[in-house]
Formats: structure tokens, C-alpha cells, sequence
């Protein structure tokens, strides 16, 4: 019986990395895949190269921040284009220290995604070639992204609270 390329994909990343996937899921019939942040660049440069896999397309990247895991997540959505399926990659970075390495080498495009997500939630991607606010200030000191920060000022008096359903 012949594998699905979902199937394939795993069996191959499991070949060559399984002591880095910590999880794997199917939310929205998308394959996801947790993995320890050390080897990302070698994973997605391994999908990225091998004659199976070519996920050769970047469609995002971006930051999420779980506060009650202390942790920034980074998420990796790439795609092959002939065959027209995508992969859900996470690695999870401490909220102290959110740092990997840029992919910036294997995809031209990751250059502003990195930018965006160091901006808006902080975590630095060692050797970008360019790693500065793209959106914000240069000298805002926060991150706005990361929920450890209020939607509004708590000491606005201008507004009734029953006109916004509390």
C-alpha cells in the first residue's frame, strides 16, 4: 500500500529526526509537528531539499505566546507546491530567552516574517542579517504581542464599561 504524502513526510522526518518531535497533531487536517527548537534549521532545510519532501515554499511565520507556559512559540507553515500540501512545523522557546537560529538562509522571504515576529513578541533570530523593528518604533521597549501586556489603560475614566458589555 502506498503512503499518503503526509504519511511519507513523517515516516521521513521520523527516519532522520525523531529524538526532535515532541508532538504530532492533525488540527484542521493539517499535519503539525512539535519539535525541539536546537535542529529546526536542519529539519525544514531537509524538507526543504529533499527529493520527497520539497516544501520549498515559506507561506508563514510568526510568534504565539502561551503566558501560562511561560514560552513563545514559533510556527513554520511550508509548502509544496507541485503536489499542493503544507506542514505545520512549532518549536517552543523560553519567555526569558526567545532565540534560534534564522532560515533566512533557506528561504529569502523569512527575512521580514523573522522581523515581524521579532517586533511584535520579541525573539531574536541569530544571524538575520537585518534584525530590527519593522512595524514599531525603533526605540519601543515592549513587544505588543505577548499577553503580558493590557488591550487598554486601566486608569481610562472616559468610558462606561456597561457600553462594552461588562
Amino acid at each position: 500500500m502506498e503512503l499518503n504524502k503526509e504519511q511519507r513526510t513523517l515516516e521521513l522526518l521520523k527516519e532522520k529526526f525523531e529524538d526532535q518531535i515532541l508532538q504530532i497533531e492533525s488540527p484542521y487536517n493539517l499535519l503539525t509537528i512539535h519539535l525541539r527548537a536546537e535542529k529546526i534549521v536542519e529539519v525544514i532545510q531537509f524538507l526543504y531539499s529533499n527529493e520527497e519532501t520539497q516544501y520549498q515554499y515559506l507561506t508563514t511565520l510568526c510568534g504565539i505566546h502561551y503566558p501560562d507556559n511561560n514560552e513563545i512559540a514559533v510556527m513554520y507553515q511550508l509548502h509544496n507546491l507541485p503536489v499542493n500540501h503544507r506542514i505545520r512545523l512549532k518549536i517552543f522557546l523560553p519567555i526569558e530567552n526567545p532565540s534560534t537560529p534564522t532560515i533566512t538562509t533557506i528561504f529569502s522571504a523569512a527575512n521580514w516574517l523573522e522581523r515581524e515576529t521579532f517586533d511584535f513578541y520579541g525573539v531574536i533570530f541569530s544571524g538575520h542579517p537585518n534584525l530590527k523593528r519593522i512595524l514599531n518604533v525603533e526605540d519601543m521597549i515592549i513587544h505588543p504581542l505577548r499577553k503580558e501586556y493590557p488591550l487598554e489603560d486601566q486608569r481610562r475614566e472616559d468610558k462606561v464599561d456597561s457600553f462594552f458589555g461588562r
